[in-house]
């Protein structure tokens, strides 16, 4: 088998789950479960994958099902943690709550990890992610509930904990080896992964 070839059905190999979720949802849409929608969701999932085509995004090949539990776990009780705290933010009436646009530096985000990290903030309560700085790793969040400059670092530090629970549960050998190699060292403690958000 040639390189191309190889190459070829490495590619289709790696866009076979990204195929599946276009059929998935295409179902989904429909409401239809049936061969018929089956194949129309793959002839459109070809099409969408041909047409709008985008680079290859490689998966890390580790999926850690403890450090994964465990990440479910705490993001559910992120969002009813920040969903808690908008409510009261809201119904204080005796004081506005602060917000402010926060810079998250990322210390071992790829584009994946990266991407996991601006969808975990935003969709906890209180934070949206507004900008992705690709080439500098960095996030810029515009959060609610922060009057001070401790409250922006406890939101960067927050961030910078899914980060690492990402890595920990998805990242690719490489990002989870630098993550402990940190913790060894001394430059990040491992027992305190950020707040909540």
């Amino acid at each position: 088998m040639s390189p191309d070839t190889k190459r070829v059905w490495r590619d289709i190999g790696m866009q076979l789950p990204f195929l599946a979720w276009l059929i998935v949802l295409w179902m989904l849409l429909w409401a239809q479960f049936t061969v018929l929608s089956f194949l129309t969701g793959l002839v459109v999932a070809i099409f969408v994958t041909r047409v709008f085509r985008l680079p290859t995004v490689e998966l890390s090949g580790r999926v850690n099902l403890w450090y994964g539990a465990l990440f479910v776990v705490q993001f559910l009780f992120a969002i009813l943690r920040g969903a808690l705290s908008v409510t009261a933010q809201v119904f204080d009436f005796r004081r506005q709550p602060g917000t402010a646009i926060v810079a998250v530096p990322l210390r071992y985000a790829d584009d994946l990890v990266m991407t996991h990290v601006a969808v975990v903030s935003s969709l906890i309560p209180g934070s949206l992610v507004v900008e992705a700085d690709r080439d500098r790793g960095i996030l810029y969040l515009h959060v609610i509930g922060v009057r001070s400059k401790e409250d922006v670092e406890k939101q960067r530090q927050g961030v910078l904990g899914w980060e690492k629970r990402i890595v920990r549960a998805l990242g690719n050998p490489t990002q989870y080896r630098a993550l402990k190699s940190d913790e060894r060292a001394g430059r990040i403690d491992p027992a305190t992964i950020g707040g909540a958000r």
